[in-house]
């Protein structure tokens, strides 16, 4: 009887609910490790973003070779993106063109809002696929408790009608609806740390982002040539000196 149990038997004993719950599964399973690939490729893009070109940027002789730098250098297009939000910000209003309701602002306000609203856009790209990472690693511990309660439920009706038995008639059935469980925590908990490796990771990125922007809103407001702090290897921030450059 040791033979016939295992995996195999027990999805071939298995009804279209067990089915769909073990598919189910599999198909969180492979979203959360594809959610935790692509979120760390996107995040050592922008790490590698902010220790080699952001440096160069602030280094670059003018602001067409410091926007060209972001250009061919930002894998992230992060970095980029903020720089040239912040351009045309500071060119609208030179020009007084399309300011709309911040025509009212003096330019310091009127760059800040427009800062602030590019760290919340790249506050939502980095936090992409967080939330279906989240779920799965809530959810998916009781889809595969639901799992094992079918399948004792089943597994002892079957054996319901067939009078007197021993333990190991009991143990084999419930001992493969159990696998279900295992299941559940296998594809849960890798989701669960994916989640608050991901999170760290974008606490600090997104830390690093606003002390671009506040150098960014320093140099057009007032034109101090000065990044208030450099991203470290190890996530830590550090005071960068000021120096020739954009």
């Amino acid at each position: 009887m040791d033979t016939q149990l295992g995996l195999a038997h027990f999805w071939q004993q298995g009804d279209a609910v067990s089915h769909t719950l073990a598919i189910l599964l599999v198909l969180m399973s492979i979203a959360s490790w594809s959610l935790l690939l692509i979120k760390l490729l996107e995040q050592w893009r922008l790490r590698q973003a902010l220790r080699h070109a952001l440096p160069a940027f602030w280094q670059a002789g003018s602001k067409q070779a410091a926007q060209q730098v972001l250009v061919t250098r930002d894998g992230s297009q992060l970095l980029s993106g903020i720089a040239l939000q912040a351009e045309h910000a500071a060119q609208a209003y030179a020009g007084k063109s399309g300011l709309g309701l911040g025509g009212g602002l003096d330019a310091g306000e009127y760059l800040g809002r427009t800062l602030q609203q590019t760290l919340l856009q790249a506050q939502a790209r980095l936090e992409q696929g967080l939330t279906m990472l989240a779920s799965i690693g809530a959810t998916a511990p009781f889809v595969g408790l639901f799992g094992t309660v079918w399948g004792i439920y089943h597994a002892l009706i079957s054996l319901s009608g067939h009078g007197q038995m021993n333990i190991d008639q009991v143990a084999g059935p419930v001992g493969e609806a159990l696998i279900m469980t295992a299941i559940g925590l296998f594809v849960a908990i890798p989701a669960v740390l994916a989640y608050n490796a991901c999170t760290r990771n974008n606490r600090l990125m997104l830390a690093a982002l606003e002390g671009f922007a506040h150098g960014l809103h320093a140099y057009l407001v007032a034109g101090v040539r000065q990044y208030p702090s450099s991203p470290m290897p190890d996530g830590a921030l550090q005071p960068h000196s000021a120096g020739k450059g954009v």
